[in-house]
């Protein structure tokens, strides 16, 4: 069993920054992907980054410049550094892991708000 705990989700106002972490643990074997995934009021999951173990990473259009992913693989853990945030950047952020094993884990999700 793998267990995803998500932290560092917030109220800001518009232009202001905050750092999500996903903290990985249990039966991991070795972790491929990790990103971060979001879902807004009344809109589908989507994508946000993703980043491979060797660092590679790839983002949504609507967050290229403004948000960063990182990953620690030495702790498991991945990282999404959110800089001018938006308010349509406001939805519940969920991390998402494939290991090797191609099995896929979900986190508990952490609430970001951005006022305007």
């Amino acid at each position: 069993q793998v267990q995803l705990v998500e932290s560092g989700g917030g109220v800001v106002q518009a232009g202001g920054s905050l750092r999500l972490s996903c903290a990985a643990s249990g039966s991991l074997f070795s972790i491929n992907n990790m990103a971060w995934y979001r879902q807004g009021p009344g809109k589908q999951r989507e994508l946000v980054a993703d980043i491979t173990r060797g660092g590679t990473t790839k983002y949504a259009d609507s967050v290229k410049g403004r948000l960063t992913i990182s990953r620690d693989n030495a702790k498991n853990t991945v990282y999404l550094q959110m800089n001018s945030l938006k308010p349509e950047d406001t939805a519940v952020y969920y991390c998402y892991v494939i290991n090797s094993a191609g099995s896929r884990y979900w986190g508990q999700g952490t609430q970001v708000t951005v006022s305007s």
